[in-house]
């Protein structure tokens, strides 16, 4: 079980990481207010948040249970939500990021 505690803060930590590099690339202010999920950015925004805080849920458990507070099987459901969503965030950048390369070889 350390493992799977330890593999669920590797796996906060990355998904930190990605959210903080969002945050550096947004601009700081738009001219046009845009409605969430109007565009693919505020889907794929939605997204991060939506593994950050099953990541952050996995964590809360793991550290209940270390303190006595959780039931284990509730610390594997939380710990393997985070691990899922987060393989789903990841899936689905692979397949921007294909798309965006089959895209720009495209001739014009």
């Amino acid at each position: 079980m350390v493992a799977s505690v330890s593999s669920a803060g590797s796996y906060a930590n990355a998904i930190a990481a990605y959210a903080r590099a969002g945050k550096a690339v947004e601009p700081e202010s738009t001219t046009v207010p845009e409605a969430p999920g109007d565009t693919f950015a505020a889907l794929v925004k939605n997204a991060v948040h939506g593994a950050v805080s099953a990541a952050e849920s996995g964590e809360r458990m793991s550290v209940a249970a270390i303190t006595d507070g959780a039931d284990i099987g509730q610390v594997v459901t939380a710990v393997a939500e985070a691990e899922l969503t987060l393989q789903a965030v990841i899936a689905i950048r692979d397949k921007v990021i294909q798309a965006y390369k089959e895209i720009s070889q495209m001739p014009i």
